[in-house]
């Protein structure tokens, strides 16, 4: 791995060096807007964005976003189970990373656990990657970064229909069908999907705390078999010229089959399988008021509900709701009974308007208001916790040109928060952008996170047994955490050559981890009917820092395409131990100090209306390190894809893709109950079937406040 990694920086130093070099402008002339809430050129953001464009995400054919993420950036780890995605960017983890879908955030799990099922991978039109606090744009959770999933608007008039069918190792089935209507000022799009595998055991062996030996022939798998569907409908009217309005409802529902039978009781085996059910709903509009300015309104409800779905009869213990204490006798659940562990619920509503001004100044400025609720009879003193927060936030970007050959961009921000525990905080950002010539451009930036704790984070109490017992509390003692993030980042683009090198530095003051705490500070009914057990309390670590390196480099010749990107982190945390009355350092789980990517693409029109195309793609990862439970082994996986596009007509396409993920068979055999490296299942191949059936033309649309449409309104 040492090699490796030497190897890849060594291959980015060559391609950073190269004069000679053409490559494609395209990814470059990519309009983003996600770093200013603004359109900009993406070679000329004044936030160093990452882009992952339609096209790489048609060439790599990733099945989930997570694949996708991890085989396309260097940016991101993930360590998945049954709760979800457990994902880590620069360093922090779920509770700090913003994920959006076209702007808005994504709905599911307050507590961070985010299932990126959600998303469909066949609705993806792009992916945009901000690193580092966004909080005074976008308020709460945006610490580590953001990423704005940018979803297909599909604007082909009269009807569209669309389906795409893969398969794969494991019984892997990922189903997409989508059916579009266009007509006049009306337009609708309804898109279903559904996925299923039979999940995969890497290894029989288990361990646990409770035994001196392993359990070598455990029943629990890495992935377990689950299924999941989601139906989504989005209706838009143009009211005029200038104004749209829209309407967009999705309902979810995801199963997780666990082991039904076994050997030894409460390690390997349940009684229950795990549910999720959820719904959204969301309205708003958009009124043009010029070139570029416009006033938009969004209104969104979303609901994510987590059940036990039980598979044979069960002795539950009851809930005393008023006083948070569990008491005999147990309460019995029958087979094919459902009980409800939590229902979250979030409110938000958003008034943005961005205006020009006069002096190349460009204003933007909102108001936010958002309700959490949520319900968890079994896991939250008094059953019930809620919490609002409100934000009121102001941006202007300021562009001059210093002489003929430079230009400088200055974007300041600044919000106001205030919440209904912790009160008012202002978050304060600015970013500067040098661009000298075609070459060079240079980018700065430092701004201020800020993030309350969830509701989870302070009422939540739950049990888990799983490799052994463990308690874990909310408190509701927590501080609202706070950072400040600088950048650094230098990007070559002459000739269309593309190389950036950016550092940066994160200091988290009052980061909320779980922490290992002594039995006797737990309640004590907890303790006496689960003994031993592994007590962990979500507290204020006195300071956390994050910092790194990332580069990244892409080279270009007509058909043949290379590029490679390698990312360094460290992180250092301390806490005070009251035991010891003294700090002593912890480690961030899940942070690894180097991650790797590389890919090399080929492709060609073979004959008039066929296209062939060709990937290899490489990922890599040292070392993840944990405070319990061992280190996460480090792993280099390869992928060869391949498409297959043929154009029966100018109204209908079809596309099959085949590759071969993991070549070299790498599969980490780590027991169950500690961390793995990968969950892969060693080399797994898939192909898919796609036809999509186009009645009309392309139109434009008039409403698109978070995607890369109006390319030609935008002065940039």
């Amino acid at each position: 791995m040492r090699n490796l990694i030497l190897g890849l920086a060594l291959w980015c130093a060559v391609l950073s060096s190269m004069a000679q070099t053409i490559l494609k402008e395209d990814s470059l002339q990519e309009v983003v807007v996600t770093g200013t809430g603004t359109q900009h050129l993406l070679k000329n953001a004044p936030v160093l964005t990452e882009v992952i464009t339609e096209k790489m995400l048609r060439q790599y054919s990733g099945h989930s976003l997570q694949e996708i993420l991890a085989g396309l950036t260097t940016s991101f780890s993930f360590n998945e189970d049954d709760m979800g995605s457990q994902m880590q960017m620069g360093g922090l983890g779920n509770n700090y990373i913003l994920i959006l879908i076209d702007g808005k955030r994504i709905h599911g799990d307050v507590g961070g656990e985010n299932d990126l099922g959600l998303i469909d991978p066949q609705n993806i039109e792009k992916i945009e990657i901000v690193k580092g606090a966004s909080s005074a744009l976008y308020g709460s959770d945006a610490i580590a970064g953001v990423v704005n999933i940018i979803t297909k608007k599909h604007r082909e008039s009269g009807l569209l229909l669309e389906n795409a069918t893969r398969i794969g190792s494991h019984a892997e089935i990922r189903q997409h069908n989508g059916v579009g209507l266009n007509y006049g000022r009306l337009s609708s799009y309804t898109n279903f999907q559904t996925q299923h595998t039979d999940g995969w055991q890497n290894t029989p062996v288990e361990y646990t705390t409770h035994l001196e030996t392993p359990i070598n022939d455990s029943r629990n798998k890495t992935v377990n078999r689950y299924t999941n569907w989601q139906l989504n409908e989005r209706i838009t009217y143009a009211l005029s010229k200038d104004i749209d309005i829209y309407a967009e409802c999705s309902t979810y529902r995801k199963r997780i089959y666990r082991p039904q039978d076994g050997k030894y009781a409460h390690y390997d085996v349940y009684t229950y399988d795990l549910q999720y059910k959820n719904q959204s709903l969301s309205a708003g509009g958009k009124w043009k008021l010029g070139k570029s300015d416009f006033v938009t309104l969004d209104v969104d409800w979303n609901r994510h509900a987590y059940l036990y779905y039980f598979t044979a009869n069960t002795l539950v213990e009851d809930y005393e709701k008023s006083s948070g204490t569990i008491y005999y006798p147990y309460y019995p659940y029958l087979s094919g009974q459902t009980e409800l562990q939590s229902d979250q619920q979030r409110t938000m509503a958003h008034l943005k308007g961005v205006f020009t001004l006069p002096f190349s100044n460009r204003l933007s400025t909102g108001i936010e208001y958002r309700y959490d609720w949520l319900k968890a009879p079994t896991r939250v003193v008094g059953g019930k916790a809620s919490d609002w927060t409100g934000a009121l936030y102001v941006q202007d970007e300021y562009s001059v040109s210093l002489s003929s050959q430079v230009e400088a961009n200055i974007t300041a921000g600044l919000r106001l928060n205030d919440n209904e525990q912790f009160g008012w905080k202002l978050t304060p950002k600015i970013s500067t952008m040098l661009r000298m010539g075609n070459p060079w451009r240079i980018r700065a930036s430092w701004s201020q996170g800020f993030k309350t704790p969830t509701t989870k984070e302070l009422h939540y109490r739950y049990v888990r047994q799983m490799s052994g017992t463990y308690l874990y509390l909310g408190n509701t003692g927590l501080r609202p955490q706070t950072s400040n993030y600088f950048s650094l980042s230098g990007e070559y683009t002459l000739h269309g050559l593309s190389v950036t090198v950016s550092g940066y530095f994160n200091k988290v003051k009052d980061m909320i981890a779980l922490v290992t705490i002594p039995n006797y500070q737990a309640p004590d009914e907890y303790i006496s009917q689960y003994d031993p057990v592994k007590t962990r309390q979500y507290q204020n670590i006195e300071d956390a820092k994050t910092y790194g390196i990332d580069v990244s480099a892409r080279y270009a010749y007509k058909d043949f395409a290379v590029g490679i990107g390698y990312s360094y982190l460290d992180t250092e945390a301390n806490q005070y131990d009251t035991n010891h009355d003294r700090m002593h350092r912890v480690t961030i789980d899940g942070m690894a100090h180097h991650k790797g990517n590389c890919f090399a693409t080929w492709g060609r029109d073979i004959m008039p209306k066929y296209h062939l195309g060709v990937g290899i793609y490489g990922r890599m990862s040292s070392k993840r390190y944990y405070q319990i439970n061992g280190d996460g082994k480090g792993y280099q996986i390869w992928r060869l894809t391949t498409t297959h596009d043929w154009k029966r007509s100018k109204k209908l396409t079809y596309r099959i893709e085949a590759g071969v993920d993991n070549i070299f068979n790498y599969v980490d055999k780590t027991p169950h109950g500690l961390h793995l490296g990968t969950t892969t299942p060693g080399t797994t191949i898939y192909a898919s079937f796609s036809v999509r059936f186009n009645q009309g033309k392309n139109l434009k649309s008039t409403y698109n406040s978070n995607s890369n449409s109006n390319r030609n309104n935008e002065e940039d």
